[in-house]
């Protein structure tokens, strides 16, 4: 989830909520929501495409309203350390049982250090949710690199982060500390051209690229997550089976899934058969509980 109005949030959530009780499949695929924001820098390059009509000082009244409305399903959510009341709401968050990760900031290295004392223990896509100049010592991207309590989330689609980038974040944080996320918005699939999205026009190019050009950052990605596998494994070298652990085992570690994350005995059957052809993964089968649900 994204940052929105306090109504227009609520009725995300809620259909969102539905759609994965009800649907068949969805449910078991999708054990809760990362709620990204509103609670995040205002800053011009440090926002992204966010809003910054929607972004506020985060409030507990209004994260109840949403996990009320969630079913308790918000597993996540992304702040930036420097807002005010970010160390209470931190420590609030914990308390109800939500995950906090640090993003979308240009907090200093005392805020950053401070929030993760206080219990945050993610970085939201790190190298994103940043200005395109920041200083070259005193930036957000360093002090979260450098805490090793802080697990790093990163887009390795290959337009988000450069090659030697993926490469550094796994040299540091090592393939228990780093889980691939893919930020795939709704327009994955569709044909290049201009779309709105987040009260914007976007441009999806030709090699999947989506583009806000007026605030000059990209908007979200249009790859699955398996080009992020694929990526990890020529960008740093490391083994499939690493770059696979990085995109499920470590999420469903961070999150408590412990029926989840790995072929084990005893866990639920959620696996995917896959062909690799050269650098390219081909997902021939998906199980759900042990039930197909997809295949070629």
């Amino acid at each position: 989830m994204i940052t929105c109005s306090h109504e227009k949030l609520l009725k995300n959530l809620k259909i969102l909520r539905e759609a994965v009780d009800k649907i068949e499949n969805l449910g078991e695929s999708i054990p809760g929501f990362h709620l990204e924001g509103p609670y995040i820098s205002a800053e011009e390059g440090y926002r992204g495409c966010h809003s910054i009509r929607h972004i506020r000082k985060p409030s507990y009244e209004e994260l109840l309203d949403y996990q009320k409305v969630a079913g308790g399903k918000i597993l996540q959510i992304t702040l930036a350390p420097e807002i005010d009341g970010a160390m209470e709401f931190i420590r609030f968050c914990i308390d109800e049982g939500i995950k906090v990760a640090i993003g979308h900031t240009n907090a200093s290295a005392e805020q950053i250090f401070q929030a993760v004392e206080n219990g945050a223990r993610l970085s939201t896509h790190l190298g994103n949710g940043c200005a395109n100049y920041i200083h070259r010592h005193k930036n957000p991207i360093w002090p979260q690199l450098a805490d090793d309590r802080l697990i790093v989330t990163i887009i390795a689609d290959g337009l988000h982060l450069l090659p030697e980038e993926v490469k550094v974040f796994y040299k540091v944080k090592g393939r228990h500390n780093l889980i691939i996320t893919s930020d795939v918005i709704y327009l994955a699939g569709m044909a290049p051209g201009r779309y709105t999205f987040l009260e914007s026009e976007v441009i999806l190019t030709e090699e999947g690229r989506l583009i806000n050009p007026e605030l000059d950052c990209l908007a979200g990605a249009s790859f699955p997550l398996k080009r992020g596998v694929e990526n990890m494994i020529s960008f740093t070298g490391c083994s499939l089976a690493d770059a696979v652990k990085m995109a499920s085992e470590n999420v469903a570690l961070m999150y408590g899934l412990h029926d989840k994350g790995s072929l084990t005995r005893g866990k639920i059957a959620d696996i995917i058969l896959f062909r690799r052809v050269g650098n390219e993964i081909k997902i021939l089968t998906t199980l759900l509980k042990g039930k197909i649900v997809y295949q070629t």
